[in-house]
């Protein structure tokens, strides 16, 4: 089969001698090779490797107007680094100087004048051969590297489907549809987007958001679900869910879930300190979590829970207005009501 495909190669003969065009043609037609091309112009021999795309060039050095020697280097100037034209040079010339510079220019075997028949054939046939299986590997590669690209787009996909799965377990007791932390993750990925965040950072904060309250797995029901207002007790209790939240998270390897860790243990941090579980205060707490925190405000007001109910959403955006440079960066806050005005944006 390799030997079939080997006589159906392209074969260009560039030489200003039709004497030894005619010569070579015969010698290859008998060898079995149909697909033949010829010039004695070897100006010509660019637009024919454009045109024909050869599997071998055959080339004689010594030519008026434009030797092999140039000729060579167009070639190699002008074809892809990751391809193999192979180039038979055709020379009465045998000196070492001669070969030195053919072999510098970029040819890859001689063929002597006057020819060998059986010499012709078999370097031919050698240098189609390796052409043939540097074609294989490059198709190899190629299709490894789609394997490769298949597997890691569905990683990727895996990847997120698990943070939304994770996300909506969080949600799942007092949020049974697990939408508010789709909802605060497209949000967090509107506000970051606006503020000019790298898009990379964006599209992370974007995945990392629905996981701002995974900690909600460890409060217990009776206090997760408690219409009204919590105890100054149960509210300690409440506030634990960001330590386990962030303790759920800690040691990935995978930066996604090492910033969802970052969020889950600041994302009830406020600008002006007053905030849990650390305290922190303006800069000091990380860019991501004032994001998802004024995200996740704006969404639990105007979404109905057990413990509250919805508020409208001017009413939500006056608090928040109310909120700035105090519980909110008022930076973010600027860029969120200029979101919320935009009527491009789907709110």
């Amino acid at each position: 089969m390799v030997e079939e495909s080997l006589k159906l190669a392209k074969i260009l003969i560039v030489d200003d001698q039709e004497y030894n065009l005619s010569l070579l043609e015969r010698i290859l037609d008998r060898a079995g090779y149909k697909n033949l091309n010829s010039s004695t112009n070897p100006r010509q021999t660019m637009p024919l490797i454009e045109q024909l795309d050869p599997d071998i060039v055959l080339l004689d050095l010594h030519m008026p107007e434009m030797d092999g020697f140039e000729v060579l280097r167009l070639i190699r100037e002008h074809t892809n680094k990751d391809s193999y034209l192979p180039v038979l040079v055709l020379t009465a010339d045998i000196t070492p100087e001669a070969k030195k510079i053919a072999l510098q220019a970029g040819a890859n075997d001689f063929l002597t004048k006057p020819f060998d028949r059986t010499e012709v054939v078999l370097r031919i046939h050698n240098l189609l051969r390796t052409r043939y299986l540097h074609l294989q590997l490059q198709q190899q590669n190629e299709l490894l590297e789609e394997r490769v690209q298949e597997r890691m787009k569905e990683l990727q996909q895996a990847k997120a489907e698990i943070l939304q799965l994770l996300g909506r377990a969080s949600e799942y007791r007092d949020d049974m549809t697990g939408q508010h932390t789709q909802r605060v993750g497209r949000l967090s990925g509107l506000i970051a987007d606006r503020l000019g965040l790298p898009a990379r950072q964006v599209e992370m904060i974007r995945m990392a958001a629905p996981l701002h309250d995974i900690g909600k797995i460890g409060i217990p029901d009776e206090l997760l679900l408690k219409p009204g207002r919590f105890e100054p007790e149960e509210f300690e209790r409440m506030k634990l869910h960001t330590t386990i939240g962030a303790s759920i998270l800690e040691g990935s390897y995978f930066a996604v879930l090492k910033m969802a860790e970052i969020i889950a243990g600041s994302h009830h941090e406020k600008w002006d300190g007053t905030g849990y579980p650390q305290g922190l205060s303006g800069e000091t707490i990380p860019i991501e979590a004032r994001i998802v925190a004024l995200a996740d405000f704006y969404d639990a007001l105007t979404h109905e829970r057990p413990y509250k109910k919805t508020w409208t959403s001017e009413e939500a955006i006056t608090e928040v207005k109310n909120q700035r440079g105090q519980h909110f960066d008022p930076q973010i806050v600027d860029v969120f009501i200029d979101l919320f005005h935009d009527s491009a944006v789907n709110f």
